[in-house]
């Protein structure tokens, strides 16, 4: 009876070992995971897709080639899951940018404007065109536009407290997130912040008169 007392006292002491040490393994994975879809939305938006390979993010990462496999097992993983992350970050961040006080319209104009500027819109871009030119990437990059899509949409309703059961404010929000990501295709090229301005301040006038 003692020897399987002591039997199970062992197994179980295994046991409690071997949780305490997955916690600490799956931590350092979510870290690694998450610093390989950074420096792959980097890299895309830097050296577009003909340089950005599994190779180059992982170096950046500061992980093996190996370890980046693991995670990702083809590139096509690694970069759709990428621009796919950091556009729930970005999402998440809008949202709580007006979580805590009521949000002024040309604020939020302001902010939907910004989600089609820097780093995850010209590594989305860089997905885009690929895609054109790759079979095997095009469906995967098609699904995923149209989910982070919708997901901005609902958000832009959400934020500008608007009432789509009217006929025409659909459409006017989609208008504004279609001018935005336009100023974002421009921003790839020149830096006209002045003019975006005056932009973003028109289509706040327009929202008030369509959304009341």
């Amino acid at each position: 009876m003692g020897a399987v007392t002591g039997g199970a006292t062992g197994a179980t002491a295994t046991a409690t070992a071997a949780a305490a040490s997955t916690g600490p393994k799956q931590a350092r994975s979510r870290v690694t995971r998450r610093h390989l879809l950074e420096a792959a939305v980097s890299c895309l938006a830097e050296h577009g897709w003909a340089g950005s390979t599994v190779s180059v993010v992982a170096e950046r990462a500061g992980v093996s080639r190996g370890a980046a496999q693991h995670h990702f097992p083809t590139r096509e993983d690694l970069f759709t899951a990428a621009v796919e992350y950091v556009a729930e970050e970005r999402s998440t961040a809008l949202r709580d940018l007006f979580h805590a006080r009521p949000a002024a319209r040309p604020a939020v104009v302001e902010a939907l404007v910004d989600l089609y500027t820097g780093a995850l819109f010209r590594a989305a871009l860089q997905l885009w065109v690929a895609a054109s030119n790759e079979e095997q990437l095009r469906p995967r990059v098609t699904e995923l536009e149209a989910r982070v899509g919708r997901e901005t949409h609902r958000i832009a309703v959400e934020l500008l407290g608007a009432d789509e059961s009217v006929p025409g404010v659909r459409e006017t929000v989609q208008g504004l997130l279609d001018m935005a990501r336009g100023l974002g295709l421009a921003n790839v090229l020149t830096d006209d912040a002045a003019r975006r301005d005056r932009v973003v301040a028109q289509w706040s006038r327009i929202l008030d008169a369509a959304l009341g």
